[in-house]
């Protein structure tokens, strides 16, 4: 589906109004949104707009990393959307010159939809131009990602807060579950940043007048990224802190079964030792010989544990 929205000259707000009239002498500047358009629709890029066909290809075939290409009379932006709690990524592509916005997306983003809705319930921000629609998806985009990593921080103060009720192991599980939701987070905001620093601190992108919007989406960038480090580095530390924990458990049963064995150890050896099917064994005609055998492992286990007891083994601290 094509969505357009034109300004005219009177500053008046024309919808819906077919592309062809889009390049009319009443026209001062246009938004055409591509939202889920078929092959057809999207031959318009390259029909109507003329746009470079290396640009169309980046809209049509995969999923690019966000970045920015400059054109003769244009500005190429790659965005993310990420649409769903599985953290899906959806590519939102932007062509942005001083007198037209198009914007190109296989999905349907309320994000997007938000911006139309809000121009149409506000006409006096058109006055501002296709730079602050271009400001406004880019901003919507990235406000959304707030609430997802919100949501991440929640889960990790559950884990954190029910730790003695549930395994080491369904710790571990949600833990690197939530770390591969914060490098599929990463892999999107790392980049845009980068391509807001590029916009922000170039003369040929944007009007001085919208800079500080877009320093301002920055801004948020920035703290993104130090929110998803934030966690990151929580979720490592207890993550550490269950493999420490799970190692030392082990230690001190290993400890234990090794103490055990070394008790037993000199027991078997005199029952093996009596339990040899020799005829000629004096022992065996004492009258109180199995007493005396019985006596011996018995003080040579308490002795074993008595040493140990001492020595500190098995103590849990």
């Amino acid at each position: 589906m094509i969505h357009t929205l034109a300004v005219h000259t009177d500053g008046s707000l024309l919808l819906d109004i077919p592309i062809h009239q889009l390049n009319e002498p009443h026209i001062q500047w246009y938004w055409v949104d591509f939202d889920d358009p078929t092959l057809e629709e999207a031959s318009v890029l390259k029909e109507h707009f003329g746009f470079h066909p290396l640009a169309v290809e980046d809209c049509l075939h995969y999923l690019q990393r966000p970045k920015l290409d400059y054109y003769e009379d244009y500005r190429f932006f790659v965005l993310h959307a990420i649409t769903d709690s599985r953290l899906k990524v959806e590519e939102v592509d932007l062509f942005v010159a001083d007198r037209f916005v198009v914007s190109f997306h296989f999905a349907n983003l309320e994000e997007i939809d938000s911006v139309r809705e809000r121009l149409m319930q506000h006409p006096d921000l058109i006055a501002k131009g296709p730079g602050f629609i271009a400001y406004k998806i880019i901003d919507k985009l990235v406000d959304s990602y707030f609430p997802i990593i919100q949501d991440l921080e929640e889960k990790l103060a559950r884990i954190e807060s029910t730790t003695r009720r549930i395994s080491t192991k369904v710790i571990i599980d949600q833990i690197y579950k939530i770390r591969s939701d914060l490098s599929k987070l990463r892999r999107s905001v790392v980049p845009m940043s980068e391509l807001l620093y590029r916009v922000i601190n170039s003369e040929r992108i944007i009007q001085s007048k919208d800079r500080v919007y877009f320093s301002d989406i920055h801004d948020h960038l920035i703290k993104l990224t130090h929110m998803i480090e934030s966690i990151r580095e929580i979720t490592a530390d207890i993550r550490d802190s269950y493999l420490s924990l799970n190692s030392y458990r082990m230690n001190r049963i290993m400890m234990t079964l090794t103490v055990i064995t070394t008790i037993f150890m000199p027991l078997t050896f005199i029952a093996g030792v009596y339990g040899m099917n020799f005829e000629y064994m004096p022992e065996l005609k004492w009258r109180y010989g199995y007493f005396i055998v019985l006596g011996i492992m018995f003080l040579i286990g308490s002795s074993l544990f008595l040493w140990f007891k001492y020595k500190g083994w098995f103590n849990q601290d």
